[in-house]
């Protein structure tokens, strides 16, 4: 498993990450253990987790995640050995039973990290990334920006000057973005230079063959301010391993279990699915792992987050760690592109 510098730091993760958001949803504690050990075996270093997983949020849920990979740190005893990231909770997205709707103000962060070192149990989180902002913009799906001047949000200075109090204090060691735009990041890191607090390096955005926004803007961002992406969601929900098409709705397929994924679902996603899984098989290789290998080689990343529900799932996934494609591979990859330039984003 190759390894990459976390930003400008001294950290070096997995060039996968085990993303851990079915955990306590449609994975149980013993599964989450499952998974770590497997990952673990095979170099994955990298663990992202967050406040609110698992995903669909429910109040009755909220916290389980955490406090599985918390479980297994203290069963196993590998925290040194491992890089663990989470999330704070930005306003909205009907969290209403989290701190009675969270905000990314000074007091709600300090509450949201103590509760998750708690659960973690452990003294301190790698990479504590603001999950989304606070303010409207365009994220969740949504290209297009509409402006409202009389918006009150909290300002990005408290939301820095907070994750400072924490770094200082050595409950976590680096900032990290994530769902955020240009402006956004361009705002962290103006006023970590201005105030010399600390800097963002990383933003963890979609991106797949289904939607490759981040190159837009972030990219560049990412080679020139050292804020490099972490991937979600790199097969659309598995909508990218083909299972979908034909009509076919898998049981236990998220898709099928939750109906408010809709992203990747739409009649242009299918189709582009379609052109890639066609692509993949004439090549002989497994659709998934030729979406996972694309997102690997992209120069802006620095951790492709997978998940998976099951241990089949998940060894077909890292095997996409030894993958490299052919260049009439990624030159086929572009000519879809083109016809089908940001299906979902």
């Amino acid at each position: 498993m190759q390894t990459r510098k976390l930003g400008n730091t001294d950290i070096d993760v997995s060039q996968i990450c085990l993303g851990t958001m079915t955990w306590g949803e449609q994975n149980t504690e013993q599964d989450a253990f499952e998974q770590l050990d497997y990952a673990t075996s095979e170099g994955v270093n990298f663990i992202d987790a967050a406040e609110m997983y698992p995903v669909p949020p429910r109040a009755e849920t909220q916290g389980h995640t955490e406090a599985c990979l918390g479980n297994w740190l203290a069963r196993r005893g590998r925290r040194d050995d491992l890089v663990i990231a989470s999330k704070v909770a930005g306003p909205g997205n009907g969290l209403t039973y989290l701190r009675n709707g969270p905000r990314l103000i000074r007091e709600h962060i300090r509450e949201a990290c103590d509760a998750s070192l708690k659960r973690l149990q452990t003294d301190y989180i790698d990479l504590y990334q603001v999950h989304w902002p606070d303010r409207n913009t365009n994220f969740f799906g949504k290209l297009g920006y509409s402006h409202k001047a009389d918006e009150a949000f909290t300002p990005i200075e408290e939301t820095l000057g907070a994750l400072n109090e924490l770094v200082k204090e050595g409950k976590i060691r680096h900032v990290g973005l994530s769902n955020e735009t240009p402006w956004g990041t361009m705002e962290y890191l103006r006023l970590a230079k201005e105030n010399e607090w600390p800097r963002v390096v990383s933003i963890q955005n979609p991106y797949s063959l289904l939607n490759r926004t981040f190159e837009v803007g972030l990219a560049e961002f990412a080679h020139r301010e050292q804020t490099g992406l972490l991937a979600y969601s790199p097969l659309a929900f598995g909508m990218l391993s083909g299972k979908y098409l034909g009509g076919k709705w898998p049981e236990k397929g998220r898709l099928t279990l939750y109906e408010r994924f809709s992203r990747y679902s739409g009649e242009r996603g299918m189709d582009a699915t379609r052109a890639y899984v066609e692509l993949a098989r004439k090549h002989d290789l497994s659709p998934v792992q030729m979406a996972l290998a694309y997102v690997n080689s992209r120069s802006f990343v620095t951790s492709n987050i997978i998940g998976a529900t099951t241990m089949d799932q998940l060894r077909e996934n890292l095997g996409s760690a030894n993958l490299e494609l052919s260049a009439e591979v990624l030159e086929a990859i572009e000519t879809i592109h083109q016809e089908f330039t940001y299906p979902c984003p």
